[in-house]
């Protein structure tokens, strides 16, 4: 299932132009999506605690970027070790395809540190708009 995220978070990925819409009505309706599949605001798939754990993961790698920028390898083997963990929840149905898919699209997406600035922030408003749809867990 292919989301085709990249073409709808950057203007232009080469340049590393952002859509400016990407961080609002992109995030928003994904989350409702990802949400709905989750069987909604009180639904079994994708909880909004355990999709938090991917955010705060690949949040502390982006931190790690500002400041260990020479390791950029062990950070960039580090964030596609999420994608394991992503399949392994969707494998203990934790988390649906879409989300799957969602992540599996953002981390590939990835090739240098301003790349994962752009997806933590894209992640960072995705999980803002989900907590509206799943405010109870």
């Amino acid at each position: 299932m292919a989301l085709n995220l990249v073409n709808k978070i950057w203007k232009d990925k080469a340049k590393g132009e952002v859509n400016p819409l990407a961080f609002s009505e992109v995030a928003q309706e994904l989350a409702k999506k990802i949400s709905e599949e989750g069987g909604g605001e009180r639904g079994r798939q994708n909880k909004s605690s355990q999709l938090r754990k991917y955010y705060d993961a690949i949040f502390n790698l982006n931190q790690r970027t500002k400041i260990e920028e020479a390791k950029w390898n062990a950070i960039l083997a580090q964030l596609h070790r999420q994608l394991a963990l992503v399949h392994y929840a969707k494998g203990r149905r934790l988390v649906t395809q879409s989300f799957v898919a969602m992540m599996d699209e953002l981390i590939k997406a990835v090739d240098t540190p301003k790349d994962l600035q752009t997806i933590t922030d894209f992640l960072e408003a995705f999980m803002a708009f989900y907590k509206e749809y799943r405010p109870g867990n």
